[in-house]
């Protein structure tokens, strides 16, 4: 954000806020002040400053209660935040900092050390938004990138096809109909499973800044598990027609995640073992249950991956793009990922060149994921 940038300062002594407002002013600094804490958290949210300077020691509500209730609120917790003391003792400073405070300025300090604090505070903050803006702009190019040629490909069956039908129409045999109708029908389910991956991806990062519905989300439960990662899978391996490759190991268990959800996985994970395996190789499905959680486990023997393309594992990542023409977007077991971190679970890929690739999704117990991590 450019212009000019604003600074709320929380602190109870009129005098020590005059001098802050003269110096920041000064330098170019639009200034705004409270009194105490809880006129300070107002502001905050209000005004959303670049940077609040905080007063430790104050009546009613102190520089920690008030630093502790403004990182509580999704609106002010990225706010840079200096607390200002008189007493800046080893255990306040850690306890300050276990809260999130950026940067202490002990007290008395000279209108120098006091623009130098801000100035570098603010620099920092330029530089995170500046890494994440340069986060997203990779994600957009590689998504702008992989986007209309994985749409296109699908797309190019369905209009050559459908033109050759309604042009043709009178000269065609009923078998090579049939079989225009079957190339129309799979594009179709390709493309309609593009579009849901992308639906769910952009469902799964909104939730990441929701944590309520992240919260109602971890209390799915998929009772009958095994019967639905057995349907999907015979169901996945049909279709590569790959049937007798299909080993399935499925023990009785509940999944803390919703059915659709446990529905995509199998079809992302198992499509995938088909997709980069021969046929004739085995492709085995396991669901245990223990104590600790329960786990899917999808193993191939296929080509296997090398450790620099398991570290990039991102969105939209394809795997030797160029090498071999892929259907499907890196996106499905990014999705994956996603959708096991969400219910507080993990995604751990395992693959060697050549030998094969495992990924296995753990769960842990109901009680366990009720208190795992908000994202």
């Amino acid at each position: 954000m450019g212009g000019m940038k604003k600074i709320l300062v929380i602190d109870d002594e009129p005098g020590l806020r005059e001098m802050v407002h003269a110096v920041l002013t000064r330098r170019g600094f639009a200034v705004i002040e409270a009194p105490d804490g809880r006129e300070g958290v107002a502001l905050a949210r209000q005004q959303q400053p670049d940077l609040i300077l905080c007063d430790i020691n104050m009546q009613h509500m102190n520089g920690y209660l008030t630093l502790a209730a403004l990182r509580e609120d999704p609106a002010t917790a990225a706010i840079p935040f200096i607390l200002m003391t008189g007493y800046a003792d080893p255990a306040g400073m850690r306890y300050g900092m276990e809260l999130g405070a950026d940067d202490y300025l002990p007290k008395p300090f000279t209108p120098e050390q006091l623009h130098a604090a801000v100035e570098a505070r603010l620099r920092k903050a330029q530089q995170i938004r500046e890494a994440a803006e340069r986060k997203l702009a990779d994600l957009r190019d590689s998504i702008s990138l992989a986007l209309p040629h994985e749409l296109r490909t699908p797309l190019n069956g369905i209009l050559a096809y459908g033109e050759l039908l309604s042009s043709e129409a009178a000269s065609l045999q009923p078998e090579e109909v049939a079989e225009m109708g079957q190339v129309i029908a799979e594009s179709g389910r390709r493309l309609m499973r593009l579009v849901e991956n992308f639906l769910i991806y952009a469902q799964l990062e909104l939730l990441g800044t929701d944590t309520e519905r992240a919260a109602a989300l971890r209390q799915k439960r998929t009772e009958q598990a095994h019967l639905i990662v057995e349907t999907r899978a015979r169901e996945v391996a049909n279709q590569f027609g790959r049937l007798e490759d299909l080993r399935l190991e499925l023990q009785p268990g509940v999944v803390p995640m919703a059915e659709e959800y446990v529905a995509r996985m199998v079809e992302e994970l198992v499509g995938n073992a088909f997709k980069f395996s021969k046929k004739g190789t085995e492709v085995t499905v396991r669901l245990e249950s223990t104590a600790q959680g329960c786990w899917l486990r999808v193993k191939d023997q296929g080509c296997g991956m090398t450790a620099e393309q398991l570290s990039r594992i991102g969105a939209y990542v394809q795997f030797n793009r160029k090498v071999r023409e892929q259907q499907g977007l890196g996106l499905g077991l990014t999705i994956c990922r996603r959708l096991a971190e969400v219910h507080g679970g993990a995604l751990t890929v395992e693959s060697e060149p050549g030998v094969g690739t495992t990924v296995s999704v753990q769960w842990p117990t109901s009680e366990a994921a009720t208190h795992s991590q908000p994202l």
